[in-house]
């Protein structure tokens, strides 16, 4: 059983509206994989992945979480399996210090208080941040205060973790530690991962890409694929990432490249390679 279905779900905002945020999409996610997903502006991206923890309810088709029905009577129960780490960390901070601030969400489920001090110090080290439980939030960097929202939402040991936007308003430093601090946490507990993004080059950690368009599902594919489509890409208001495009020029160039997905890495080991028979 996949561990989250949608099934011809469709959304609108308004029942006057006949514009669909959702329109008639289908789609399953296995437990453990790390989605992306990318689309322009008003494709659906923010909308679907809300539809999963239940702040949109679809007014048409079905959805299942871990094998719940999405609905009145589970909805709270899916809503614990589900966190969201949204785009400005500062908006997330409630507590005056960071480990306040992770005791936030297991006070309000009752957390008793010797589980909830080793839920906080466990989720802390996981982000990398146990030596700044007293630190006071606003004193941290980018980068550390979205590993602090991270942690709050590990505390609460969800199953799927929702990062919506999470690394927009950081800096390539603060991005880095984000991803690779989400990328560790996930091997370590086997999360699930939905992560929504206009930066390509992050959607390359994906094990699979969503390409939304309209309010529907235009592409699912492994990145490699995904960034094969180049100029369709283009016409979607996305980019194509900078390796890749590095690539096509070398190519057009007389160079013959392989076709897959290379990293930065990967590029320069190969031109070092080619470099060293010539």
């Amino acid at each position: 059983m996949s561990l989250i279905s949608l099934q011809n779900v469709s959304y609108r905002y308004s029942s006057t509206d006949d514009f669909l945020a959702l329109n008639n999409i289908s789609l399953t996610i296995e437990k453990g994989e790390w989605i992306t997903l990318i689309g322009a502006n008003g494709s659906g991206k923010s909308t679907l992945v809300k539809t999963l923890n239940g702040l949109n309810m679809p007014q048409e088709g079905t959805i299942s979480v871990d094998g719940l029905a999405m609905n009145e009577e589970n909805i709270w129960t899916i809503r614990q399996k589900v966190g969201m780490v949204f785009q400005n960390p500062d908006n997330q901070f409630v507590g005056s210090t960071v480990a306040d601030d992770v005791a936030f969400g297991l006070e309000n489920i009752g957390i008793p208080r010797d589980e909830m001090i080793d839920r906080i110090n466990r989720s802390l080290e996981q982000v990398g941040m146990e030596d700044f439980k007293q630190a006071e939030p606003a004193r941290l960097s980018g980068g550390q205060k979205q590993r602090v929202a991270i942690a709050g939402i590990l505390a609460l040991e969800p199953e799927i973790i929702i990062l919506d936007e999470a690394t927009s308003m950081l800096d390539p430093k603060g991005r880095a530690e984000v991803l690779e601090t989400v990328k560790a946490v996930k091997e370590k507990s086997n999360l699930t991962v939905l992560s929504i993004t206009h930066d390509i080059n992050e959607a390359a950690h994906a094990d699979r890409i969503f390409v939304l368009e309209k309010g529907q599902i235009k592409y699912i594919d492994v990145p490699e694929e995904i960034f094969k489509l180049g100029d369709e890409l283009i016409d979607l208001g996305l980019t194509v990432p900078f390796v890749e495009q590095l690539k096509y020029q070398l190519m057009e160039n007389g160079l013959d490249l392989p076709e897959e997905f290379m990293t930065e890495e990967r590029l320069v080991e190969w031109l070092w390679k080619y470099d060293s028979k010539m």
